[in-house]
């Protein structure tokens, strides 16, 4: 009885981590998406959501579930410090992005195959 309580315990955890991981990359594409945010859509495509115009300036974004989370963070956060001539805005340096939209922002990312 004890273990089975255990298990119950560690699935509902489990559960409640993935829904939690889930929720965070939901936010993070919105984020992605969102003019007023990140707004990444105008200069990058991302799992295949392919945008004419504008989103064809920055590179496109694949393999990125590869990359440690760390690298993406400090990408998102100031692309200067890997790339001093990106035109990219470092978004967590100029405080464009919280530290815990980066998170999310991550997270999404870390989707794209």
């Amino acid at each position: 009885m004890k273990k089975l309580l255990i298990a119950a315990l560690l699935a509902g955890t489990a559960a409640t981590f993935a829904q939690a991981a889930d929720d965070l990359v939901k936010e993070g594409e919105k984020i992605f998406n969102t003019k007023k945010l990140g707004n990444c859509f105008a200069c990058h495509d991302a799992n295949g959501k392919k945008i004419n115009g504008p989103g064809s300036l920055g590179p496109k974004l694949q393999g990125l579930a590869l990359w440690p989370e760390k690298a993406l963070y400090d990408k998102v956060y100031d692309p200067y410090t890997t790339n001093p001539v990106s035109a990219m805005p470092p978004f967590g340096k100029n405080g464009v992005l919280s530290d815990k939209q980066i998170k999310a922002v991550v997270a999404y990312l870390k989707t794209i195959k």
